[in-house]
């Protein structure tokens, strides 16, 4: 049997952040939605002697012909040496088989790509249609790939940005402005970029609160992605407490590794939580924005669906385009 093996490079050249992204990510929320997909809980590995984790996800989709289990790293004790923080790569495997296909050497390329796509399929499914501008918290790669994604699927004429280096969100605003072709400006403060923008998008590791309750207002749709393990908190208990929706990728990762853990553990949200689950919304079983005076927040952490959908279009195009080299295995 041949196994296809693509590199980084190759992937990057086949699969750029578009709406046929967008779509990949919407079919793995479908799927989720609709009880098609069968998901493990992640495997998280905390590494504390070499300050590292590596995690792994996986799922089956009911009409996908294959299935990834992911493996992605961060060491970050590396750039000392020279070298990324982030690693990873996916084995994609015949869903009715099992057997290897392909080995997508993607070094989280992919992770990084179906993470912004899930971001904007968030905006699609609950902003406002007139929303017209973004403030993003973070200046990192996310940060970056988010906004792109966003404006793919919003008519954005202005983008904010906040980080805790004033220089760093100096150039994103300059990198970001030329990238759109729209203005993007910095701000002081986190609460001044949650105060003015119509969509916000948190990207940061932190691991206390950021967005407060009183800097919401009516109308607004916050995706919340920085969140992904126990120990990060973006979004104060309270602010959670004042959304008129709560969407989460799964709501069980959420209650673990995202933001509903601590509004929980603060007393702000009853247990469980009053929260619907993207798929659910897409799949027409719930409701999300009902008005254009609701706040909706949507906490993704990401999912083995997401990985499997992405990792399915990746090699259709590969497939199509004849890259890759082919081993006999």
């Amino acid at each position: 049997m041949n196994v296809r093996i693509l590199t980084e490079r190759e992937l990057r050249h086949l699969v750029p952040l578009d709406l046929a992204a967008i779509d990949a990510a919407e079919r793995a929320f479908r799927a989720l939605g609709e009880g098609r997909a069968i998901q493990p809980p992640v495997l998280a590995l905390e590494i504390a002697p070499r300050n590292a984790e590596v995690d792994i996800k996986t799922a089956y989709i009911d009409g996908i012909p294959q299935l990834a289990i992911k493996a992605s790293s961060g060491f970050f004790d590396n750039p000392a040496r020279g070298l990324p923080s982030l690693s990873g790569f996916m084995a994609v495997l015949s869903a009715e088989t099992g057997r290897v296909e392909a080995v997508l050497l993607d070094n989280g390329y992919l992770t990084d790509l179906r993470t912004a796509a899930a971001g904007a399929l968030a905006a699609r499914t609950l902003a406002r249609t007139d929303a017209r501008s973004a403030g993003v918290l973070g200046t990192g790669l996310q940060a970056r790939l988010q906004i792109e994604a966003l404006k793919r699927v919003r008519p954005l004429e202005k983008v904010l940005v906040w980080g805790r280096r004033a220089d760093a969100a100096q150039a994103y605003a300059a990198e970001m402005t030329q990238c759109l072709g729209i203005p993007v400006e910095t701000r002081d403060s986190a609460a001044a970029v949650v105060r003015e923008a119509d969509i916000v998008v948190t990207t940061t590791p932190s691991r206390e609160p950021i967005v407060q309750a009183d800097w919401l207002h009516a109308g607004q749709h916050v995706t919340a992605m920085g969140s992904d393990a126990p120990y990060k908190n973006e979004i104060a208990p309270a602010a959670l407490a004042r959304a008129t929706r709560i969407v989460c990728d799964r709501i069980a990762q959420s209650l673990t590794l995202g933001e509903l853990r601590p509004a929980i553990a603060a007393g702000c949200l009853s247990s469980p939580p009053p929260t619907v689950e993207l798929g659910a919304i897409l799949c027409g079983n719930a409701t999300g924005r009902t008005s254009d005076r609701d706040i909706t927040l949507c906490d993704l952490t990401g999912t083995g669906a997401q990985d499997t959908a992405i990792a399915a279009h990746a090699l259709a195009l590969a497939n199509a385009a004849g890259l890759g080299q082919e081993i006999d295995a």
